[in-house]
């Protein structure tokens, strides 16, 4: 008996020490921090996506240095249930549930029209909302819904308050891609994936059209005070891989999950470079950048083509509508 007990003690010494381990190393993995004390007292922030992963943990924070939060989320229900848990923790009354689908030209339209109709300013403008490796899915328009998501939806959103953010000046946008597009190609004769999809390869596409829409637009508020950053938040554990089977499955929650959980940012970790793009006084005049664990990183040679990235401009506003008033796929 108690040779069997020495063995039960070492055994629970062995996985005590391989879970300090683990636990270690995830500490290790979680990148950068951005530690300045910097205050956001009187901004105007708007946050998509905010009720979850990276942007609620963007949105508590921006709450916390003062700043006046506008949460724009599809899930009105899990808003309410962020807002309320980030007034509380903050103790900021100054943060705002707002309807907006991403996936509606319409809803996006409505935001923006009560957004106007309730502040006459907006210092940071945080594109965080995204979709991840889903089935094919259109848009109400007909827009794939990775690219219509994850580009199309705040290139709209992004034009229909440049005016404001220009009258703001020095103002910020952060838009939040991801090191996917190194991989990510714009497929020039099938945009919207209507010949074949590939759940991943649309995803790198569309996260390679944010880091084009990014240098383009920065390209073209030159001397204006507002910035436009680019960024990639690290590999976090978020609702964004939920389409992904070596996340979803019981088989993987059991046997895959326990060995990359230890390389996965938490949510906290993995807002910390949308937060410096965001408030470091550093970057007031810094504009069409890239960057990964809060500081500046390289990116790759396909989002670097300006004839690609004024190719996806000019249908960026042919399907969202912004020439002439209408939002259609043709």
């Amino acid at each position: 008996m108690s040779i069997f007990r020495n063995k039960l003690i070492l055994t629970g010494s062995a996985i005590g020490t391989l879970l300090g381990g683990v636990v270690l190393l995830k500490d290790r993995m979680q990148g950068a921090v951005f530690n300045k004390n910097v205050r956001a007292d009187g901004k105007v922030v708007i946050i998509t996506g905010a009720n979850t992963g990276i942007g609620k943990e963007t949105a508590h924070y921006l709450a916390r240095r003062g700043a006046h939060v506008y949460m724009a989320c599809r899930d009105m229900k899990k808003c309410e249930e962020a807002r309320e848990e980030i007034v509380l923790d903050t103790r900021n009354p100054l943060v705002y549930c707002r309807e907006c689908d991403l996936a509606s030209m319409q809803s996006i339209r409505q935001f923006v029209k009560q957004f106007k109709s309730e502040q006459q300013r907006l210092d940071i403008l945080i594109n965080n909302a995204g979709v991840m490796r889903c089935p094919r899915t259109l848009t109400k328009e007909g827009i794939e819904l990775q690219l219509g998501v994850n580009h199309m939806g705040h290139f709209l959103l992004t034009h229909l308050l440049l005016d404001t953010l220009k009258l703001s000046a020095p103002s910020r946008i952060v838009v939040v891609s991801s090191l996917a597009h190194t991989r990510g190609q714009i497929a020039l004769d099938d945009l919207n994936s209507t010949k074949s999809y590939d759940e991943a390869k649309a995803y790198e596409q569309s996260k390679l059209a944010n880091v084009l829409f990014t240098r383009e637009l920065a390209r073209r508020l030159e001397g204006t005070g507002v910035t436009v950053n680019a960024l990639h938040p690290g590999i976090v554990d978020t609702e964004l891989m939920r389409h992904m089977g070596i996340f979803n499955s019981w088989f993987s929650g059991l046997l895959v999950r326990p060995f990359v959980w230890p390389f996965l940012k938490s949510p906290l970790y993995g807002a910390q470079t949308t937060v410096y793009a965001a408030l470091d006084p550093e970057l007031e005049k810094v504009s069409g950048q890239y960057f990964s664990d809060c500081a500046p990183k390289e990116v790759a040679e396909q989002a670097k083509d300006e004839r690609v990235a004024k190719w996806l401009w000019a249908v960026s506003e042919k399907w969202t509508g912004t020439l002439t008033g209408t939002a259609a796929v043709s």
